[in-house]
């Protein structure tokens, strides 16, 4: 491959629609590669901001404002690392030539529950939970009692959990309408998913291009309220299992098709594996990678974007830990102990501008057995201070 300088002419360039901390690690893999880099999202100075070598300011929801962007810069590619935009302007931007990555109909399907669960389940035949579409308060009610409680409430369309929860009986069932409904994203129709008792849950991060696909060893996880809080690498799993999972994921993500990674979510209970979610870009989960593998996840998505080889070695078991803020600061600063910084375990720091409780401000990396990483990096995010500076 021949590969250009930034700031040219005929510069390769790629856009990213959404520049958090996964954005961000993207627009450094690329940079490494002298790839240009356009960073745009919906506030200033958002982490992938701070990398990139141009960044923009919009409303990405907005489809003649996200066109008027493309058409000006031009990107070799259109990289999505958000749901909250406009697939219309992605569908047209591809009509036009422009690369979308992984393509616009992925994009489509999988920015919204209803899509993906419809296209998984019901063209795909792969095995799910159980699930129901609502959009009234009445609908919910005769959903969960169709599905049994407890059962998982969410909007068909939000990120890192907004909006989730899972209802135990009839008397949770008005606040989860009003979580839902508050999240930010679609929040117009509800998906209704019966609650399956699985024994361990997984995301496994498939990279492919046009001729190949590979799997990155399965990443355990812990959520809370659908949002990651830990992952680990490798999740322990029989054989055969692992390779049900492996196929489910191959036939979601080649019946999606295009270049990238895919963070396939999937459920396992005894020898079964149900499929859960899938997302078109690096996963949240999947930032144990910066430490476990010799390419992360981010370095794998460039790779396939660019139509590289996706070679690469797992280096050892490891755990990330995220690190979230306990109050609002509009200029956080971060109290670290130094002995987060080892010669088996580190911390990024995202770079957001400002904090509110619960927002996500850091990862905590560790290499090590994976029950002593996830207790170490435990212990790191503990030991954590945010200080208002303001």
């Amino acid at each position: 491959m021949v590969f250009t300088t930034p700031l040219k002419h005929d510069s390769i360039k790629i856009m990213l629609l959404g520049s958090g901390e996964l954005g961000k690690e993207v627009a450094i893999e690329a940079l490494r590669l002298g790839i240009e880099v356009v960073a745009v999202d919906a506030y200033a100075n958002a982490p992938a901001h701070l990398a990139a070598n141009k960044s923009h300011v919009i409303d990405m929801k907005n489809k003649d404002a996200l066109l008027e962007l493309i058409y000006l810069e031009k990107p070799t590619y259109i990289v999505p690392e958000i749901e909250a935009l406009s697939i219309e302007a992605l569908e047209i931007a591809e009509q036009k030539g422009f690369h979308v990555i992984p393509n616009a109909a992925a994009i489509k399907k999988t920015m919204n529950r209803k899509n993906i669960r419809k296209f998984a389940a019901e063209e795909l035949g792969i095995k799910t939970s159980k699930y129901l579409f609502v959009n009234s308060h009445e609908e919910l009610k005769n959903a969960a009692d169709n599905l049994g409680f407890p059962c998982v409430i969410k909007p068909v369309m939000s990120s890192s959990g907004h909006g989730q929860s899972v209802a135990k009986s009839a008397a949770d069932l008005q606040s989860s309408w009003e979580r839902a409904k508050e999240a930010r994203g679609d929040a117009s129709e509800l998906i209704v998913e019966e609650f399956v008792k699985f024994d361990y849950e997984i995301t496994l991060l498939t990279v492919r291009t046009e001729n190949e696909s590979r799997f990155c060893e399965p990443i355990g996880h812990i959520q809370k309220d659908g949002d990651y809080i830990f992952s680990w690498q490798p999740m322990q799993m029989e054989k055969e299992v692992l390779k049900k999972a492996q196929e489910i994921a191959e036939r979601v993500t080649d019946g999606l098709g295009g270049r990238g990674i895919f963070g396939v979510e999937l459920f396992i209970k005894g020898n079964e594996v149900y499929f859960s979610e899938v997302s078109p870009r690096p996963h949240d989960t999947g930032m144990v990678t910066m430490i476990s593998q010799s390419q992360s996840e981010f370095a794998l998505h460039v790779r396939a974007i660019l139509g590289l080889p996706l070679d690469f070695t797992f280096l050892g078991e490891a755990a990330s830990a995220a690190y979230k803020a306990e109050i609002k600061s509009a200029n956080p600063h971060f109290d670290v102990p130094d002995s987060a910084f080892s010669k088996n375990s580190f911390v990024r720091i995202f770079g957001k501008p400002n904090s509110h409780k619960g927002r996500r401000m850091a990862v905590a990396l560790v290499q090590d057995e994976a029950e002593k990483a996830k207790k170490r990096a435990e212990e790191i995010v503990k030991n954590i201070r945010l200080v208002n500076n303001a």
